[in-house]
């Protein structure tokens, strides 16, 4: 795909979508080739396979340590939010 065609998939603008490539291109996840004057890019398989694999490592810690409740902060605020609005209502 080309930076334009990646830029189109997101609401911001063309050059954020170009630093958030020419970063993950540095980090070698991405590889690009040049066809004229424009860069078709393409994903590097591995070693996102090699990121996929470190995150659910920590996504399996964030399991154990809360017991399988990924979003215990959310659960709180909701709670919160939930016992506010009770408090007006009476």
């Amino acid at each position: 795909m080309t930076a334009g065609e990646i830029a189109a998939m997101f609401a911001h603008a063309w050059q954020t979508t170009t630093r958030h490539l020419q970063v993950l291109e540095a980090a070698g996840l991405l590889t690009h080739e040049r066809q004229g004057r424009m860069r078709i890019y393409r994903i590097e398989r591995k070693r996102l396979a090699l990121v996929s694999d470190w995150l659910a490592h920590f996504q399996g810690s964030v399991r154990h340590r809360t017991g399988g409740k990924q979003d215990v902060r959310n659960k709180k605020t909701n709670s919160r939010q939930g016992e506010a609005a009770k408090a007006r209502s009476a």
